[in-house]
């Protein structure tokens, strides 16, 4: 009798194990979570930098591009960013207010570096993130944030 038992228990078990597949990964609240926070990560792109004359200095001017395609404005939005040059050692630091970025809509920011040119420049860091959003702390907002280069051989990282 035990061993009828046991092969019943081994067939229920068998057979949950094959419907399992059938039951689709989405249903769960916590799949569903990280589908509906993959949707509203907010893009950060370097989309250009442009040679600019200022007087006598060659300056930078760079363009940003935003993408938010939540359904909740993001505002207010300020960076802390970090410009390392060619040679890996920071060449300036600034705060920059990117905000406010409007729900389901794709901006273009632009800022001038008066006194740093183009062609000396390695790299951005997003050091931190001053402001994200009004109910929203900074530190998780950060997790949010998509950043991406289009510059050849300039890097954009938080």
């Amino acid at each position: 009798m035990p061993i009828r038992r046991m092969l019943g228990a081994l067939g229920f078990v068998t057979a949950a194990l094959l419907a399992a597949p059938l039951f689709p990964l989405a249903a769960s609240p916590a799949a569903a979570q990280g589908a509906s926070s993959v949707a509203e990560r907010i893009g950060l792109e370097l989309n250009r930098l442009e040679p600019r004359q200022n007087g006598n200095a060659n300056g930078c001017r760079v363009w940003l591009v935003l993408r938010n395609p939540g359904a909740e404005p993001v505002d207010p939005l300020r960076l802390d960013l970090l410009i390392f040059g060619k040679d890996g050692v920071i060449a300036q630091r600034l705060s920059l207010d990117v905000g406010p970025l409007p729900r389901e809509k794709t901006l273009a920011r632009v800022f001038d570096l008066s006194t740093q040119p183009c062609d000396g420049i390695g790299a951005f860091l997003l050091n931190d993130l001053l402001a994200c959003g009004a109910a929203e702390t900074a530190a998780a907002c950060l997790p949010r944030l998509a950043l991406s280069s289009r510059v050849d051989g300039v890097s954009f990282d938080k």
